[in-house]
């Protein structure tokens, strides 16, 4: 049988981008071993890591846990899980790697180097969001590029999936082969088609009626839910501000939302199972991030046919249209998101013509779209 490996650093990048990737090797007559880390570092919780590695094994999938850095200052992790890939790729004679996260593609594609030579494994790296981007800090360009630059020389297959770092991979990379997928595809329509039980929620969260704005995200620097706490302490309208995960800015947050007098209409919800539910009972959803990919929440949140208020970089320009289906902001500007938030609050013709854009836009971001480009790939 014809093997395969997927590697990524956390085992939540498994869980949310790559199980139909899995599927689809599968399909192809793969037998998949997934290496990632299945005990430090996901996004959700460790429950649900547990049941992802459970389920992966009762569908044939060998996993092994590899606890792979996630900072580049971590040399020795780097090394030893370098050492890990190599002796894999080379007792397994891999056809296919594909590979996820910065330094999880570097420790993969180092490590299969001499099986490239060798077995011919052809190595494929999806780059969910370079670190060096069109204003990104200039120490990122120092320290990332250099390192992309060199590995893309034995990369098979570079998938980008937003169009910005498809250019610049074009440009300034060297892999065989560069392609564009649009993001990691989503369930359009059964997201669409979910009916949460609204008062449950709104009972949950004591809404009544208030306009609800939603974030889905990490509480991370990154993620800049600050700038949108900021500006919602200016509008003089019933709200509710619903954050959806787990980081380590939550007490800063908390703080804030004390300082400038709205703590009771900004909730905590933490680690959520029931996002989409969550989704298609919010009013506007709210992701001032200041670097993406091409984010799986913000999509999902259109298929749910919310208006989307969002920073204005990369990855959320291919799919938010300014004042179509949503409004693009400087991430810095609290103004800006102040001015976007306000023209959403009592305008009801506004939601619903956003509404049916996202409705329409998203269909490009489908999973059958992005299935049928990885099936081309792989």
């Amino acid at each position: 049988m014809k093997k395969a490996l997927m590697l990524a650093s956390v085992a939540s990048m498994i869980d949310q981008f790559n199980m139909e990737n899995i599927r689809l090797l599968q399909d192809k007559g793969y037998q998949v071993d997934v290496v990632t880390n299945f005990e430090n570092g996901s996004t959700t919780s460790q429950q649900r890591v547990n049941e992802v590695r459970a389920r992966l094994e009762v569908d044939g999938v060998h996993t092994i846990h590899m606890p792979i850095p996630r900072t580049i200052s971590d040399i020795k992790g780097i090394v030893d899980s370098y050492k890990a890939v190599k002796k894999l790729c080379d007792e397994n004679k891999y056809e296919l790697l594909h590979c996820h996260s910065p330094i999880g593609s570097v420790v993969a594609r180092i490590g299969a180097k001499h099986a490239r030579k060798k077995y011919g494994t052809r190595v494929i790296y999806t780059a969910h969001g370079f670190h060096f981007f069109k204003g990104a800090p200039i120490v990122n360009w120092l320290t990332f590029f250099p390192v992309e630059w060199a590995c893309s020389f034995f990369t098979d297959t570079l998938i980008t999936i937003n169009k910005e770092d498809y250019a610049r991979a074009k440009k300034l990379l060297h892999a065989k082969e560069t392609e564009y997928v649009p993001g990691v595809g989503i369930d359009t329509q059964t997201i669409k088609n979910v009916v949460p039980d609204k008062n449950a929620k709104f009972s949950e969260f004591e809404i009544t009626n208030e306009i609800v704005f939603l974030s889905v995200g990490e509480l991370n620097r990154n993620k800049n839910q600050e700038v949108i706490i900021k500006a919602l302490s200016r509008i003089d309208r019933p709200f509710k501000y619903i954050l959806c995960g787990k980081g380590d800015k939550k007490e800063y947050l908390e703080r804030l939302s004390e300082e400038l007098g709205i703590k009771d209409r900004v909730i905590f919800a933490g680690y959520r199972t029931d996002v989409r539910e969550l989704l298609n009972c919010a009013d506007v959803f709210c992701f001032p991030s200041y670097r993406e990919g091409l984010s799986v929440a913000l999509m999902e949140a259109m298929a749910a046919g919310l208006p989307c208020v969002v920073s204005k970089i990369r990855g959320n320009v291919d799919l938010i249209q300014d004042g179509v289906n949503g409004y693009l902001c400087n991430p810095a500007s609290v103004d800006e998101f102040e001015t976007a938030l306000k023209k959403l609050c009592d305008n009801k013709q506004l939601l619903y013509e956003m509404r049916k854009s996202n409705y329409r836009i998203i269909q490009d971001f489908d999973r059958n779209v992005v299935e049928k480009d990885m099936e081309k790939i792989y």
